[in-house]
């Protein structure tokens, strides 16, 4: 008791020295301040300046300082567990965990499916799902609960893994949130909160559960129009993350093509994991102006180590966030040109895949060296695929396809192409529809063309090459499109990039 009473009056006087140290303190500026304006309005040969001031102030601050007593110091940790010899002999070790290994859920977006479904984009950690089951679920929270049609509801969250395994630290996940009956349908407002829980993957003594919001939507926000409206675009495209020292050229070539090709009710989402710089953003910027092309910063999710720079996160939320702007949905690198045959356009061949929720598209392997010799001495002011005219002819192999959906039949998505759709998917495209793929130009800031032959036929790196001018030939009608619709900007921003490298050429023929 007697110590108790002690350690009163030590604090209460403790706090008695702060309070009279503070009233000093103030007193001591308080009529600083008085003098320091008071001289200014009086003629006198005594004057006080500001490093007066400052020198007069720091000697008050010393002395206070000198005065307070010192804090006690904070209490240290516990200790941790330590091992112990048993009774019966048995030494038992003691395991302590700290930190955390990977995030439990990172997410990236969430969306409407619907007037009762919704889809949450992110990553999590793969080893947590690969060797465990975590569980998700869903909470819609009204803004008003005035009556029992208000409260909360809440749905289990079926979760689905799109990436194919190819996650690394990270994999991705895409959590479907279906409710039993609609949500905000008084418009008045909500949040979606997700409870991911970790089902004791990583320590099964814990199920630890993370609770957070990841969609708000604000009183007569929701246009349920739009999930039953005509979409606002034909063909859209989705690209994959973007990195490295892109060539601005090939960019400039790619979407000048594609805009020509699908017209004047498309568009394209970039995105912009660090390959977009300065000169990559002035070809982009006209066609952004035009409404053709919108730019997504992403390069925050470099912090995260998933495959390819989070690519499948990256097309999942692109599907989740556009679905019901599109008619068809497009997935397919810079580095590849979607072509249908002269006597068909783009509409035709859709049309005839209309039964079609998604099909997929043959690959057309380009090689990016080996140009014809009559393009020697000005490649440098030819585009690439006017260039690059050598077709891969090998038979027996099997090449990656890329693909196209309907994008409201999805509810997630893959890069060469969706398992989790319904209705039917087809790969009987060929002769309506392909692409020519120029492997790895994109990054290539140097001349493409360092072989050039006077031939139809060309082996390779031990791989057959035929003749194929079937870009080049278009080639002329996509610099017109260009001019057209964006001017000369481009050529002039990119002028300094056309010159050719130091390159040793080969020439045969």
């Amino acid at each position: 008791m007697g110590k108790e009473k002690k350690q009163k009056n030590f604090f209460v006087g403790l706090l008695g020295n702060y309070i009279a140290v503070l009233k000093l303190l103030l007193t001591t500026l308080f009529l600083l301040c008085f003098v320091a304006t008071f001289l200014q309005f009086i003629t006198s040969p005594f004057t006080i300046s500001t490093s007066d001031l400052r020198v007069c102030i720091s000697r008050v601050s010393q002395v206070i300082t000198t005065t307070l007593p010192p804090l006690p110091p904070p209490s240290p940790p516990p200790p941790p567990p330590q091992e112990q010899l048993l009774q019966n002999g048995i030494l038992k070790r003691v395991f302590n965990p700290y930190g955390s290994a990977a995030y439990n859920f990172i997410t990236m977006g969430a969306y409407r499916g619907g007037l009762n479904t919704f889809a949450i984009v992110g990553i999590s950690s793969k080893p947590l799902h690969v060797y465990s089951n975590p569980t998700y679920e869903c909470q819609w929270e009204p803004n008003e609960r005035t009556n029992l049609s208000t409260k909360p509801t809440s749905t289990v969250g079926y979760k689905i893994l799109p990436d194919w395994g190819y996650g690394r630290v990270y994999t991705v996940v895409v959590v479907n949130c279906t409710f039993s009956e609609s949500v905000n349908s008084d418009n008045r407002g909500g949040k979606l909160i997700l409870y991911a829980s970790t089902s004791g993957g990583g320590d099964t003594n814990l199920n630890i559960t993370d609770k957070f919001e990841v969609l708000t939507e604000k009183p007569s926000t929701l246009d349920v129009s739009i999930f039953t409206s005509k979409p606002k675009y034909d063909y859209f495209y989705c690209g994959s993350s973007l990195y490295g020292d892109l060539n601005p050229n090939r960019v400039r070539e790619w979407i000048a093509y594609h805009a020509n090709f699908f017209g004047p009710r498309s568009h394209f989402v970039i995105h912009d994991a660090g390959g977009v710089h300065e000169k990559v953003l002035k070809v982009l910027k006209p066609w952004m102006d035009l409404g053709y092309v919108t730019l997504q910063d992403i390069r925050d999710q470099e912090r995260f180590d998933g495959y390819y720079h989070n690519q499948f996160m990256v097309v999942n939320d692109c599907l989740h966030r556009y679905k019901f702007m599109a008619k068809w949905m497009f997935f397919f690198d810079v580095d590849e040109y979607i072509y249908v045959p002269p006597k068909s356009n783009i509409k035709t061949v859709m049309d005839s895949l209309e039964e079609y929720n998604q099909f997929t598209v043959a690959q057309m392997t380009m090689n990016s060296k080996v140009c014809h010799s009559d393009d020697y001495g000005k490649t440098h002011r030819k585009w690439g695929f006017e260039k690059l005219i050598y077709k891969d002819v090998k038979k027996g192999i099997r090449r990656d396809r890329k693909y196209a959906v309907q994008p409201r039949n999805l509810f997630a998505t893959g890069v060469h192409m969706s398992q989790n759709l319904q209705g039917k998917t087809t790969h009987k495209t060929e002769g309506l529809i392909k692409y020519f793929h120029y492997h790895g130009t994109i990054a290539e800031r140097k001349e493409s063309c360092t072989m050039f032959v006077n031939s139809t036929q060309v082996t390779y790196d031990k791989t057959p090459y035929e003749l194929d001018t079937t870009m080049r030939d278009i080639a002329s009608e996509i610099k017109k499109f260009e001019i057209k619709m964006i001017g000369s900007s481009v050529n002039k921003a990119l002028r300094n990039n056309n010159q050719l490298s130091n390159l040793n050429f080969t020439r045969w023929g």
